[in-house]
């Protein structure tokens, strides 16, 4: 018998089918992943990371732990994953009126810790029907028709809503923005000399102190720093003790008056001159001004021909309230950018840093 030998023969179209069979393995590899990937998401979000442990911590000596979780909608069992956090602290924040801040964290694999802190009164926000209790946060706590005594009273906010539980806000996008600034800056300096803010024009803001000091801050922009600089002038030796009015004048300086008269400006003193009198100390009108009449004029030049009209010298405003090494009555300087100015003429160099003039 004789032997056979065998050939291997390829195939014309063998190259193609081992392509066709990898793009099929690596479709089939693609299925497997995507079913892998479902199954564990979908057993991630009904079996694995549920909740078996809620903690509650913070400041909550208001309400219990178990009043805190009620609010919050979420019960032992529930997913992780599923939990809608922020929703829950919004829960929390509407339903426990004197919680100001609330705080869902999720603690893998199954615990959750809630975290609040408690609302403190804070303002009397006044209105034309009563008056608001106001937390440090803005959060309207009661709506009463007197004043909490020892809480900074905040007059011509005119809330749009007085609802308990609400944030106080008002219509005028302004207003909103200049009280948030203020309470916050008031609460972060922890100043409690301030009485009244009255932001019935929120472009000429007014702080009284307990001291009986009035200060005209303008605008809501620099708060803090306009704040601080009230606090530093009524500080000041020159200016301790004392009652008036401080001024901003423009963005870095205040004015220190113990009477409301209109603020000149550092470095501009108008010219003051006294009305013409006769002999007999008798004002004379001023006949440049108008039309002119000449008989009138000749009878004043007949009449006046012996009399000297004398005209004062220009005085200056430091000339009119200081003369003679006597003091006139008005009380007044200015402070910013590290000078202080009694209107005397003399300066003194405020360093910022140590507090001294």
């Amino acid at each position: 018998m004789k032997d056979v030998e065998k050939t291997s023969v390829e195939r014309k179209n063998s190259r193609k089918r081992i392509r066709r069979r990898k793009r099929m393995m690596n479709v089939y590899g693609l299925v497997v992943l995507l079913l892998a990937l479902t199954v564990g998401i979908t057993v991630s979000y009904t079996f694995l990371f549920n909740i078996s442990e809620i903690r509650v911590s913070g400041e909550s000596d208001m309400y219990s732990a178990e009043e805190i979780v009620v609010a919050s909608g979420i019960n032992e069992g529930d997913n992780l994953l599923r939990l809608d956090t922020k929703k829950s602290e919004q829960r929390i924040l509407d339903e426990l009126l004197y919680v100001e801040t609330a705080k869902v964290r999720r603690d893998f694999p199954s615990s959750l810790e809630i975290t609040v802190t408690r609302c403190i009164p804070a303002f009397n926000v006044s209105y034309d029907s009563g008056v608001l209790i106001v937390s440090k946060k803005g959060k309207i706590l009661a709506s009463n028709n007197f004043i909490t005594e020892g809480l900074p009273i905040i007059e011509g906010l005119e809330p749009s809503q007085v609802t308990p539980g609400k944030p106080v806000v008002s219509e005028n996008e302004h207003k909103n923005e200049a009280f948030t600034e203020l309470i916050s800056t008031m609460v972060s300096m922890g100043d409690d000399n301030i009485s009244i803010v009255d932001m019935s024009d929120e472009h000429s803001i007014v702080v009284q102190y307990k001291n009986d000091m009035i200060f005209k801050m303008g605008n809501w922009n620099d708060v803090e720093y306009k704040l601080n600089l009230a606090k530093n002038v009524m500080n000041d030796d020159t200016v301790k003790g004392k009652k008036g009015y401080l001024t901003m004048i423009g963005s870095n300086q205040c004015s220190f008056r113990t009477s409301d008269s209109p603020v000149s400006t550092p470095g501009i003193i108008e010219p003051k001159t006294e009305p013409k009198t006769d002999e007999y100390g008798n004002p004379i009108d001023d006949i440049g001004s108008g039309e002119r009449n000449p008989e009138q004029e000749a009878d004043f030049d007949r009449i006046n021909s012996t009399t000297a009209t004398t005209q004062a010298e220009p005085q200056t405003e430091a000339q009119n309230d200081w003369s003679d090494n006597s003091y006139s009555g008005d009380d007044s300087g200015y402070y910013g950018n590290g000078n202080y100015s009694d209107n005397s003429g003399d300066y003194g160099n405020y360093d910022g840093s140590e507090q001294q003039w």
